[in-house]
């Protein structure tokens, strides 16, 4: 497993941060708030996998693009960028040894709490 930093994502999880698309919430919401199953899919048949990738900060280049399991480190249930979410891929990307997704989500922490 190859996972590196998701250019695209990073990008647009900073643009959301810009456009005020976020929702302040609590470190233990993630598993609240994260998109179903049946949202994701609803998500990528309107959308499409590309556009599906854009919430998840990490990327397994060696995985088939048309694929979920290409992407992962969700950051957010397709209109808002969750704190609580970059929460969790802060601490979780640390404890598997993801140090670049790790920085990553300590910056965009950085940035959600500047106000």
């Amino acid at each position: 497993m190859t996972i590196k930093i998701n250019d695209a994502a990073l990008r647009h999880a900073r643009q959301l941060i810009k456009d005020s698309r976020t929702a302040r919430d609590t470190r233990d919401d993630w598993s609240e708030h994260a998109p179903d199953t049946e949202q994701e899919n609803a998500f990528i048949d309107k959308h499409g996998y590309a556009a599906y990738g854009t919430w998840h900060l990490g990327e397994d280049s060696e995985k088939t693009p048309e694929t979920k399991g290409r992407y992962s480190f969700p950051f957010g249930d397709f209109r808002r960028l969750h704190r609580c979410a970059i929460l969790a891929i802060e601490s979780r990307a640390a404890q598997n040894d993801h140090d670049e997704i790790a920085r990553a989500a300590k910056s965009l922490l950085k940035e959600l709490d500047k106000d």
